[in-house]
């Protein structure tokens, strides 16, 4: 999820098959480019707020900028020599599923899953209170959700679909796994204590959250204060997509 200002769209035409896509000019797969950047595409799976995939995502793929992706290679290196790796939760987002964010707003249910993201705001207030945008810079190709990862833990932890989980406020080990450091929430929640800055959380968690902005800074990426996930590259985005992500060509 993010907010930005209204932003200009580009429908471009796309080729597409069972097995690949050729991208836009300027767009790239991350894994091209630094294949060691761990992947958790959300949006593609059922493991997301909306509980399904959302519309336009066809493969569990990070699409960004070059610019974008080689600054992301520079983090990677740098965290490499700490025993730490970026996991990208969303990339490159297209149109049609900031769309699909909007019609799941206002369905009119809020089920207990969709809780565990949201446990103090309604739904439909999301927008207003801009954790949701309808006109998503991730649709530019330079805006990013992603944490980090300790590669010395054990990060083999599963969701099992038996259990029931808390919501994402909730101590580490209460809420559903996401083999990453503890930042004090979960990917995606919408609550005060998900703003990067929140007095709420412990100092370790603080630690963790500062550790992953100053990394990202030093590559020039802006953190967004109502999502410690959330980080942007000025002036690489422009004009919005809607082309779909697809498979990436082996």
């Amino acid at each position: 999820m993010c907010v930005v200002r209204p932003i200009l769209f580009s429908f471009l035409a796309f080729t597409s098959s069972a097995h690949a896509q050729s991208l836009p000019g300027g767009f790239v797969y991350l894994r091209d480019i630094d294949p060691s950047i761990i992947q958790d595409i959300r949006y593609a799976t059922s493991n997301n707020f909306v509980g399904r995939p959302l519309a336009g995502y066809l493969a569990g793929e990070c699409v960004v900028k070059q610019e974008v992706g080689l600054r992301l290679k520079a983090v990677q290196q740098e965290l490499a020599a700490q025993n730490l790796s970026l996991k990208m939760f969303d990339c490159y987002r297209p149109a049609r599923a900031s769309l699909d964010m909007v019609k799941w707003s206002q369905n009119g249910r809020e089920t207990a899953a969709e809780r565990r993201y949201n446990p103090q705001i309604p739904k439909t207030e999301l927008f207003r209170l801009g954790y949701i945008a309808s006109h998503s810079q991730h649709s530019t190709g330079a805006a990013l959700d992603l944490t980090l990862v300790d590669l010395k833990a054990d990060n083999s932890a599963k969701i099992d679909p038996s259990r029931s989980y808390a919501d994402c406020t909730a101590p580490v080990a209460a809420r559903l796994p996401e083999g990453s450091v503890d930042m004090g929430t979960g990917y995606d929640c919408t609550d005060a204590m998900g703003h990067t800055a929140a007095p709420s959380i412990t100092r370790e968690q603080r630690a963790w959250r500062k550790r992953l902005v100053a990394a990202m800074a030093r590559q020039g990426f802006v953190n967004y204060s109502k999502e410690w996930w959330h980080f942007s590259l000025p002036g690489a985005g422009g004009a919005a997509y809607d082309f779909p992500i697809l498979p990436r060509r082996n």
